[in-house]
């Protein structure tokens, strides 16, 4: 089944072009069946990428999803056209009334701040809060997994002597578990941050488990059963080019960084990269939606209760 998207949403042309199923809005409204509703809560500076980067994944599923489109409200995006925002999203005060299935939240270029630093701190506290009454299941990206592991368990991020920058293999420590339906015993992911959250500290009684692990980035996807989360610290929906474009963007700028880690081929930056990613990237979101479709309510206004 599809995705339904609004119809003139930018990520709709790129993919149609790469053969995703997209449902038009008025093909949605004559299908008698109950789609799920994500919302995606953007962080990340350029939206019209990062919507796009998402739907592609979500719109992969064999079931059908609406997708809804949230910004925080008390802050100015400097990187998207403002007619885009209001064309395309909703804040989060105007959406927070209704249910949603499941809620992602993505990264943010602020990791080296303090999380009580950042402008929109409390609004994202009171979202991570409602979240627990308003859905199903939540999915947090990078920097958003970060702030959700400290909001709800106070587990630390630790900045980093330099940038984990590239694509490392990973080890799959919980092949039973549902989210890694599929998964090979290893396998890479991108990274891209300049801090870290430590497997050591995961506590067994915060309820999270460890399932993917990389040897030189550490922790990289837990999973926590009673709040029904999953928190990713790496960036697995990155397209092809996302770690190029952020190499060429701070070699332009002057700003010291290293060749991203196992990218390039031969590691030679005048190169076309290889994604070595993007058949796992559908494979957890895929084994995600299923787990949301088999779990949630039939009722969309059951969701939270007990």
């Amino acid at each position: 089944m599809p995705i339904k998207i609004p119809d003139q949403l930018p990520a709709r042309e790129v993919l149609v072009r790469e053969g995703v199923s997209v449902m038009d809005e008025r093909t949605a409204l004559r299908q008698d069946i109950r789609p799920l509703q994500i919302a995606l809560l953007n962080l990340m500076p350029n939206k019209i990428r990062t919507e796009t980067q998402f739907a592609r994944l979500i719109g992969a599923s064999p079931l059908q999803v609406e997708l809804t489109l949230v910004r925080i409200g008390n802050h100015v995006a400097k990187n998207t056209p403002e007619e885009h925002l209001i064309s395309f999203y909703r804040t989060w005060e105007e959406v927070r009334h209704r249910k949603f299935d499941g809620f992602i939240i993505t990264g943010a270029p602020i990791e080296l701040l303090d999380f009580e630093d950042v402008t929109y701190w409390n609004e994202l506290q009171r979202i991570l809060d409602w979240t627990a009454t308003n859905v199903h299941s939540s999915f947090f990206i990078c920097w958003g997994a970060m702030a959700a592991a400290w909001h709800f368990h106070q587990v630390p991020k630790y900045t980093l002597d330099k940038k984990a920058f590239g694509v490392f293999r990973h080890r799959n420590h919980a092949p039973a578990s549902p989210y890694l339906a599929g998964f090979s015993d290893d396998f890479a992911i991108p990274v891209s941050r300049w801090t870290e959250v430590r497997s050591a500290d995961i506590k067994a009684d915060t309820g999270l488990d460890l399932l993917m692990e990389s040897d030189a980035t550490g922790a990289c996807l837990l999973a926590e059963t009673a709040g029904n989360r999953l928190y990713m610290f790496n960036h697995i929906e990155y397209d092809s080019t996302s770690l190029k474009d952020e190499y060429d963007r701070d070699v332009a700028a002057g700003t010291p960084i290293e060749v991203p880690h196992g990218y390039y081929p031969d590691n030679d930056p005048a190169r076309p990269p290889l994604n070595r990613w993007r058949s796992h990237a559908h494979l957890l979101f895929g084994n995600w939606i299923n787990q949301v479709y088999q779990t949630t309510s039939f009722n969309l206004e059951d969701v939270g209760g007990a």
